[in-house]
Order: structure tokens, then sequence, then C-alpha cells
């Protein structure tokens, strides 16, 4: 007898467990009508990255405006994007903790729990039509821009798609100090034997700088990349014209620009810690006269010349047509940065209602009063119009609209007004972006996006690490001179002994699978 009731108590946990999640681990959402609209009862809770650059504020008009629009009203949890790689992780152990939405500063940052507690949008689609629509409006190439990379190895969305802004933060540039080359006659270098000519004279007439700069290894390497090897990047890499993935290092081209370094670093044309300086050491090269041509992201001319201005109005930079170091591989182009890496998830907090209202939000992101709204918000209050165009309305600082309103910030927008977008941005950025949109490369790469099943991962978890770290460090160490380049082929020999063809692999299969 008790035999029997312990079974019969099983089946009804079975059952009522069934009930919950909707037997496949998700929670079902049966008794939530799609067509009932949100209202202010509706309590949304939403956590959102603050970046340190421009840290949440609960008054901003922008959660105002969401709220208005929207119908619910948001409870705005901020996390600083120093402890969201701790904090996310810790919640999605404690499931009754999620909020209802979470805002991702970065594709990545949401990809790890995509399988472990995030919610498709396809299997939300009752709840969402505004998205669906929005998604049958795209062309093709739209498609492929937007919501392509968002897709995950089951083919499913966990990611909010935008569009609008096109992640001007992310484009990469060659920048020089137009108003250094001009005051001294100088012409910006089409070529790498241009760049180091131009550095040396550079370093006459400017004994303790350093011409040449950038910081990071992203910058250091993968952006120039390009001017060697058309796709180039130190580390896995996929070669669109020969249709290969890549370990970058452990080709010639990572030696042709280790010794174009080397010859930099050692006439003192460069910084030797280039791949280490701290964001504030490079910031001074740049605001004192020491630094005059710098690969690195296009948001930094508005910034620096913002910065430099007030005490030198001649200050300057702006970007130049990026130049070629080896005219048989290499071109005049640069790894395409306008992907929007923004977006928004819902989590499998376990509560239907939350989750409801959750995709009833999300599916308001994408009309075009909301698109409205987070872009300009509302006239008289943080936009006007002048000779016809909306025009954001600053305060005596000149702070920046998304400082002062929440404008354009992590999990703020969906759809965004491309204009919006450019009315962020200064003549001399706008002038730039020229210059660097028509230098990108044709397709944006893939390993910012690329997303493995469980095989896949295993091969990636045992492998990658190790091989990123050997190879930095290793890099480093031509760099500074620690190792001569004449063991450039033993270097090369450790990585493919660290399993560069079981990484490989793993790239290629999962690639082949969405391509």
């Amino acid at each position: 007898m008790k035999k029997l009731i312990a079974l019969i108590l099983a089946g009804i946990m079975i059952f009522a467990l069934c009930a919950c999640t909707g037997g496949s681990g998700q929670t079902a959402l049966e008794g939530q009508d799609p067509s009932e609209p949100l209202t202010k009862d509706d309590v949304i809770k939403y956590m959102v990255v603050s970046s340190a650059s421009w840290p949440v504020q609960d008054d901003w008009k922008l959660w105002e405006y969401m709220s208005e629009g929207s119908g619910a009203t948001l409870d705005i949890i901020s996390v600083p994007a120093t402890d969201a790689g701790t904090k996310f992780p810790l919640l999605f152990a404690a499931r009754d903790e999620l909020p209802d939405l979470m805002a991702f500063e970065t594709m990545g940052g949401h990809t790890k729990f995509a399988g472990e507690g995030l919610i498709a949008f396809e299997d939300l689609e009752d709840y969402m039509p505004n998205y669906n629509a929005w998604l049958e409006s795209l062309t093709k190439e739209q498609y492929n821009v937007a919501v392509k990379n968002r897709k995950r190895s089951d083919g499913k969305t966990y990611y909010t798609p935008g569009t609008g802004r096109e992640g001007r933060t992310r484009m990469r540039a060659w920048l020089y100090r137009e108003d250094i080359f001009k005051k001294h006659n100088l012409k910006a270098p089409e070529n790498f034997d241009e760049i180091y000519e131009v550095s040396k004279k550079l370093k006459e007439l400017y004994p303790d700088s350093y011409p040449y700069s950038t910081r990071s290894f992203s910058y250091v390497f993968d952006l120039p990349g390009s001017a060697f090897d058309k796709w180039w990047q130190y580390g896995a890499y996929y070669d669109f014209d020969d249709g290969e993935w890549r370990w970058g290092a452990t080709e010639d081209t990572a030696l042709e620009i280790l010794t174009f370094y080397k010859k930099m670093i050692d006439e003192k044309l460069m910084p030797s810690d280039c791949v280490t300086m701290s964001g504030t050491a490079f910031d001074e090269l740049v605001l004192t006269n020491r630094t005059f041509i710098m690969p690195h992201l296009q948001l930094r001319i508005d910034y620096c010349n913002q910065l430099a201005q007030a005490e030198n109005p001649e200050f300057k930079i702006q970007a130049f047509v990026p130049p070629v170091a080896n005219p048989e591989k290499g071109v005049s182009m640069m790894e395409r940065g306008d992907i929007e890496m923004i977006g928004i998830s819902i989590p499998d907090s376990g509560r239907p209602e939350g989750i409801a209202n959750a995709a009833k939000f999300v599916d308001w992101m994408y009309t075009d009063e909301a698109m409205e709204l987070v872009s300009w918000g509302k006239e008289g209050e943080t936009f006007e119009i002048i000779d016809g165009k909306k025009k954001y309305i600053t305060d005596a600082s000149g702070a920046l609209p998304n400082t002062l309103y929440g404008f354009h910030t992590y999990g703020s927008f969906c759809r965004m007004d491309p204009e919006a977008a450019k009315a962020m941005q200064s003549e001399t950025t706008l002038e730039s972006e020229a210059i660097v949109s028509a230098h990108q490369l044709p397709y944006y790469p893939i390993t910012l996006w690329l997303d493995f099943n469980d095989e896949e991962q295993a091969a990636i978890d045992t492998y990658r690490t190790g091989l990123k770290t050997h190879t930095e460090e290793m890099l480093v160490k031509f760099l500074l001179g620690q190792e001569p380049l004449s063991n450039f082929d033993k270097f090369v020999e450790e990585l493919k002994s660290m399993g560069v063809d079981e990484v490989l692999a793993a790239y290629t299969s999962a690639y082949d699978r969405v391509k």
C-alpha cells in the first residue's frame, strides 16, 4: 500500500511539474490573454546593464516614456557593467530571483543563458504580433543584418534584434590628428611604409611622442589585420573568399605584423606596452600631443575632440582611408563594425504573468510609436525642430542625450530612428562615418554571434581558452623582445599541438549549420 501511495504521489508531482513547465522545461502560459493590454498595475521588473560612461538614472525621461507608451509600470533594476558577469549567472541559478526582462550589452553576454533560462520569441508568437509583422517587413538583406546573427544553435531567437543605430559604438576607424598633419604639411599614409616614414618625421618634431599608438589586442592586431590579409584576425576567423576557418596566429601574416611592430617599437615610434596599456594612459597620449596615428573606435573622435578643444580649439581627430600593408593579400578596408550588439531577453522566471507581460512589452518596442519615443522622446521636452529637422534639447553642461535622458543606452531600444543615431554625433564624426562606411568589409566577423551546440561547446571549452591565452602571451613576448621572432615557427607548432584543429572543427560545424 505504501508503495502504491508513493507511486501516486510521484505521478501527481510529475503532472504538476508538466503543467507548470509545459513538459519542455519552459513555463506554460495557460490562462494569460495575449490580447489583453498592459496597464499600470502590470509591474515589469526590468534589469539593465549600467555603463560607467552613462550610468543608469531612475529619473531618466526614457523610463517615463516607455512606461507611458507600453501601458505598464517599469521597475528598473540597474547592474553595473563590471558586475554583470557575476550577477547574471547567480540569478539564473536562483530562478525565483530572475527579473521579467534583462538587457544585455553584447550578443555574447546572453548566449550562455539561451539554453539555460531564456524564452525564445518563437515560443511567444501569440503575444508578439507587432514583432512578427516587423520581421515580415524585412528584406532578405535586412534580415541577415538584424536577425540572422541573433539565431542560436536551435534556430530560435532569444535576444531582440535591433535596427536604426547599427552599432555605431563598434565601428573601427583609422584615426589621425588631422590638425597636426596639416600644420606640418604631412599627408595621411596610404601604406605601412608611409606609416613608418611619417612616424619618423613626427618623432623628430615631437621627440617625447609615440607617433603610432593604439591599445588592446583587438585594435593592435585585429583592426589592422585586413591591411595585411583581407579577413585576418589573430584568433579564430573565417576567410569568406576561401570558405575556411583559421587561427590567425599560426599564419605568416602574424609574423608580418609582428615584424612591422617590432621595428616601430625598437625605434620608439610605438609604445611597447600597446596591448596592455590602460585606457587612461592611452587617453593621455592622445590628448597631450604624444600620438598622432591611432587605429581605434570611431567614437574616440567626439570623445577626444570635446575634451581637448576647450584648451586647444585646433585639436582635431579625424578618420582617414585605411592604409594597405601587403598589396598582394591586404585591402584598404576594416572589420565591419556596424552590427548592433545591444538587446533584450525574456528570462524564464517561472511567473506566467510576468513572462506574458514581458513579451507584450517587447512587442510594443517594435511599434512605430515606440521607435519615436525611445529615439527622440517628446517635442518640447527632449527634442525641438529646427529648420525642419529634429534636434535634441541639451543643457548648459553639454551633456549628451544618453546621459540626460537615457536614449541609446543598454536596453533602451529595439527599433531606432536612424536620424536619431546621427543626431547624437558631431559633424566631424559624421564626416568620419562616410569614410569608415565606405571602407568596411562586406561581412561581419562570425565569431561575434556564432552559437555552438553541446558537442561543439565541449571542444571550445576544452581548447580555446588555453589557445587564446598562449597566443596572447607569446604575441606580447615577441613585441617586447622577450622571445625572438626567429622562434615564430616553434610558436606555431605549439599552437597546433594545443588543439587548433579541434577548435576550428567546432567553428566549422557550427557555421555550416547556419550559413
